[in-house]
C-alpha cells in the first residue's frame, strides 16, 4: 500500500509552526508496514490543494490529509477533497446537532461558520473527534483510501489510534516494520558511520545515522512478518553496535539526558541541584521537562551577572580573580546549589560565549561536599545552539560523574 501524507497549512510553509504530525504518522505506518512515499506541504489554497491531491491519487493507493477541517474559510480541505471526488457537500444534521451540543459549553452565540465542520461527502464517513470540534473522514473508493485528520497535534493522534489505526490494521497484509533508535555522544557522524559499516550494508535489517542536538542517533529498521521475528533481527543488530560503541551509547528510542540522569539519580538514592548562567535557564528547564520523577531533582538558580551570582552567595573575590564565567566560578555556583536546595549533588554551569564569533566555552562542575569534579568545552554556533550544546554537555558530564561513581563517595 503506497501512501502519501499531504499537510495542509500556510503556517507550515511560512515556517511559524513545525509539521509534527507528518513525523508521527510516518513512524505510525512505519509500524504497520505500510510504505509512505511522499510528503507533500501545501498551503490554505484550494486550487493548489486539489492539484496536490490528484497526483497523489495518481501515484499513491491510500492519501492522509492533515489540517484544514476548521471552521474559518482557510480551511479548505473538505471542499479540496470533494472536488477531486466529484461529489457534492451536504450537511448532515445529525451531526450539525452534536456539535451545537458540544459548542453550547462555551459562553456567546455559535458562529454560523461551525456549520462547515459537519458538511460531508456521500463516500465518506464521518470519524468522531472526542478533543475537538472537527470530525475526520474515512473514504474509500475506485481502491483508494482518503483519510482527512484534524491539524492539532493532540487531536490528530487521539483520532488516529482511536478511529483510524484499527481500520488500518485490519487491511494490512500482516508485514510489520518496527525500529529502535541508539543514541550515541561524542563521536561525530562520519566516525560512527566508520564504526559501523559492515552493518550498514545490510538490507534487512537497515540501519541509518542521523545527527541531532544530543549526538548521533543511529535507527535500525527491521521488516519481518511478525513482531517477534523483527525484534529479534534489532536485537541482533544492537548487540553488535553496542560491542562497537559501547560507552559512547547513551540512551534509546524515547530516553532524553532528562530522563537518564534521573534514572541513575534515583539508582544511587541522590538529589540534584543546579545553578547556571550561560544557558539561561535552559538547564534547568530540560532537567524539569523530561524527569518522570522530580523527587531527585530540588531545583535550580539563574544568575545571569555577577552581582546575581553574588546575591546566591558565590564569592565575590573569585569572580574578580577568574572573571564571571571560569571554572572556579562553576565550582563556586555548584556549592551554593547544593547548599541552597540541601542536596546531596550540586551542579554549577558557567558559559562565556562571544556571539560575534559564534564560539565560546562552558564550565561544568558537581560538587557533593566532599568530591569535586569539573570539566570544560569549546561551543560553537549562534546563541541558541551553544545555550543547547552547553546543556548537553553538563548533562553527558553528570552522567559520567554518576556512572564512575565519584558523586557517591
Amino acid at each position: 500500500m503506497k501512501t502519501e501524507i499531504i499537510p495542509v497549512g500556510t503556517e507550515i510553509l511560512l515556517g511559524n509552526i513545525v509539521d509534527t504530525d507528518s513525523a508521527f504518522l510516518a513512524s505510525q505506518l512505519s509500524m504497520l508496514g505500510i510504505d509512505l512515499h511522499f510528503i507533500s506541504t501545501v498551503g490554505d489554497n484550494e486550487d493548489r490543494l486539489v492539484d496536490t491531491l490528484r497526483r497523489a491519487w495518481d501515484r499513491a493507493d491510500m492519501i492522509i490529509v492533515t489540517g484544514g477541517l476548521g471552521p474559518t474559510g482557510d480551511d479548505i480541505t473538505r471542499e479540496a477533497i470533494a472536488r477531486l471526488l466529484g461529489e457534492e457537500m451536504l450537511v448532515d444534521q445529525e451531526l450539525w446537532q452534536e456539535l451545537q451540543r458540544l459548542l453550547n459549553r462555551y459562553p456567546g452565540t455559535i458562529p454560523q461558520s461551525n456549520i462547515r465542520q459537519a458538511t460531508v461527502i456521500p463516500s465518506a464517513e464521518v470519524v468522531p473527534n472526542r478533543m475537538g470540534t472537527a470530525p475526520g473522514w474515512w473514504i474509500e473508493k475506485d481502491g483508494h483510501i482518503i483519510i482527512a485528520l484534524p491539524g492539532p497535534p493532540d487531536e490528530m493522534k487521539l483520532m488516529w489510534q482511536e478511529g483510524i489505526l484499527p481500520r488500518l490494521a485490519a487491511k494490512v497484509d500482516g508485514t510489520i516494520i518496527l525500529s529502535r533508535a541508539i543514541k550515541t555522544f561524542r563521536l561525530a557522524e562520519a566516525r560512527v558511520e566508520e564504526l559501523v559499516a559492515s552493518l550498514s550494508s545490510l538490507s534487512n535489517p537497515t540501519l541509518a545515522t542521523y545527527i541531532n542536538p544530543d549526538g548521533v542517533h543511529l535507527r535500525i529498521t527491521a521488516k519481518a512478518r511478525t513482531e517477534e521475528e523483527a525484534r529479534a533481527m534489532i536485537s541482533t543488530s544492537e548487540e553488535q553496535i553496542r560491542r562497537v560503541l559501547s560507552d559512547h551509547i547513551w540512551g534509546v528510542d524515547d530516553d532524553t539526558l532528562g530522563s537518564v540522569i534521573g534514572r541513575l539519580m534515583k539508582s544511587k538514592a541522590l538529589t540534584l541541584a543546579t545553578m547556571e548562567s550561560g544557558p539561561e535557564g535552559h538547564l534547568c528547564s530540560t532537567l524539569a521537562d523530561n524527569l518522570a520523577d522530580l523527587t531527585h531533582f530540588k531545583g535550580g538558580l539563574l544568575a545571569c551577572d555577577s552581582e546575581a551570582k553574588a546575591v546566591c552567595g558565590v564569592d565575590a573575590t573569585i569572580m574578580e580573580e577568574y572573571g564571571d564565567d571560569s571554572p572556579e566560578v562553576a565550582k563556586g555556583m555548584a556549592h551554593v546549589a547544593r547548599k541552597h536546595f540541601r542536596a546531596e549533588v550540586g551542579l554549577g554551569v558557567a558559559c562565556n560565549m562571544d556571539c560575534n564569533t559564534n564560539s565560546g566555552d562552558v564550565f561544568t562542575c558537581f560538587s557533593n561536599g566532599r568530591c569535586v569534579r569539573g570539566f570544560s568545552h569549546v561551543l560553537r554556533g549562534d546563541k541558541a545552539r551553544m545555550k543547547r550544546r552547553a546543556v548537553f554537555a553538563a548533562l553527558f558530564d553528570l552522567r559520567r560523574a554518576l556512572l564512575e561513581e565519584v558523586l557517591c563517595t
